[in-house]
């Protein structure tokens, strides 16, 4: 599921933002863009939002921006004076006059400048630690409204695909109608008539309507149905065992469509395959 959050903080000396995104995907997978300052608490944070975050493609970014002016690098004065006495000496050697401009050289030189490497301040990190639930926390507020709207969504399609269901039991009497002058015209076009077993032709009729009897399936669709819309409502995480209500959905109107012999009928499942694909389609989004 999609979801946003963001918060900041302030400190002396920095202003610190926290934004966190999702979007679906079917296991956790974190990318976290953090200040070099804080690369040693990566693992922290990692398990800080696996435990409130069951699954989703997340981006996490912590920035800083520092208030006051840059941090000012400190000249080494030891290197300085090394590089000093080494090129004085080694202009003396060559007989070249060492002038003012030897200093400026000098600055440019590696570690001339080092700049202080700071520590984090604990105080600061549990801050950060504070703000990052907090972003969290409006994260889940944006997935939880998203739900209600996906809820809704869910239901319509199943309540469609059950008018479906109910309608086609308009069609079944008249489709082993149907059935039956089709059979009995075939074999008068073909046979004899009165080479034929009648007692034999209904039995074997009756056999065969049997294995075309969908009312098992109707059963089990509409069980199905009942049991999607009541894992729904459970606690989360249900996205798994939804997808799975759903191919058994599938697997049941799937089985009426081979079995209809009608079009009407096959006109009604094609109408349900539509509505279940929607279904599948949004419970991806469901954790």
């Amino acid at each position: 599921m999609t979801g946003f959050g963001k918060a900041a903080a302030e400190i002396p000396q920095k202003k610190i933002s926290i934004e966190i995104k999702s979007l679906n995907s079917k296991s956790l997978d974190l990318n976290a863009r953090l200040p070099w300052l804080y690369r040693e608490k990566e693992s922290e944070l990692r398990n800080l939002i696996s435990q409130k975050l069951d699954r989703g493609k997340i981006d996490l970014t912590i920035s800083i921006d520092v208030l006051d002016s840059e941090i000012v690098p400190v000249i080494n004065k030891n290197v300085v004076k090394n590089y000093f006495l080494q090129l004085k000496e080694i202009a003396g050697e060559l007989g070249i006059n060492a002038d003012d401009q030897l200093l400026s050289t000098i600055m440019r030189l590696p570690d001339a400048l080092r700049t202080e490497k700071q520590e984090l301040d604990e105080e600061e990190w549990n801050l950060v630690g504070k703000k990052t639930l907090e972003a969290i926390g409006q994260l889940d507020e944006y997935r939880t409204e998203e739900g209600k709207s996906i809820e809704k969504d869910l239901k319509k399609c199943l309540d469609r695909i059950l008018g479906y269901l109910g309608e086609i039991g308009k069609y079944e009497g008249e489709r082993i109608t149907r059935i039956r002058e089709r059979i009995g015209s075939s074999l008068s076009d073909n046979l004899n008539t009165e080479n034929i077993d009648r007692n034999r032709f209904e039995q074997e009729l009756i056999f065969y309507l049997e294995k075309l009897d969908i009312n098992e399936e109707k059963v089990r669709l509409r069980k199905h149905c009942e049991y999607f819309i009541e894992k729904i409502a459970s606690d989360p995480p249900n996205g798994k065992i939804l997808n799975f209500i759903s191919q058994e959905i599938g697997r049941e109107i799937n089985t009426i469509g081979s079995k209809a012999n009608d079009a009407s009928i096959q006109k009604l499942v094609v109408m349900m395959k539509d509505e279940l694909e929607k279904i599948k389609e949004q419970s991806l989004n469901v954790l």
